[in-house]
């Protein structure tokens, strides 16, 4: 049978696994190389650790946190790519997971709320390319690259040196 506290730190794990989950569902919808599965464990783990760290070596907590956001680190820098063309991809998604793990501090330290709210704001910011105003900034934006594109090179005139 689980003691009250083990029973506590469950209940975070899993709170947070489920706002990771949320957040990494959106990740994966805009085509992010990241699965909710791999969000929902790194938010999870976080409160997990730090739950624990808090309840078993009160004095440790500092150090598992910086290993919390230096073990989350790299995992971000995986997910950070350069295609052929020199052009860098997977940087949302590294910060997603960084800010997993912030969620999972938040929850697994006592503080759900924040978390949640935390949650709430990330969500927000993630899926802001979704927002009618930069739907139509983004429109704006291709419509002038695709003009820029097809507009010959302007031509500058040589100079006679003699």
């Amino acid at each position: 049978m689980l003691t009250r506290v083990e029973l506590t730190i469950l209940m975070r794990a899993v709170l947070a696994a489920l706002l990771g989950f949320i957040i990494g569902w959106e990740r994966r919808a805009t085509g992010a190389p990241i699965r909710a599965r791999t969000a929902a464990l790194a938010a999870m783990t976080a409160a997990t650790l730090v739950a624990l760290t808090e309840g078993l070596y009160p004095e440790e907590t500092a150090r598992v946190v910086a290993g919390i956001v230096t073990g989350i680190g790299f995992l971000g820098a995986g997910t950070i790519l350069r295609s052929a063309s020199g052009e860098v991809h997977g940087l949302t998604t590294a910060a997603s997971l960084w800010s997993m793990s912030a969620i999972g501090l938040a929850i697994g330290s006592g503080h759900e709320l924040l978390g949640a709210l935390l949650a709430l704001v990330i969500y927000s910011t993630m899926a802001i390319s979704e927002w009618p105003l930069m739907t139509r900034l983004a429109q704006r934006r291709a419509k002038r690259k695709v003009e820029d594109a097809s507009s010959p090179p302007c031509e500058t005139p040589e100079s006679d040196i003699s």
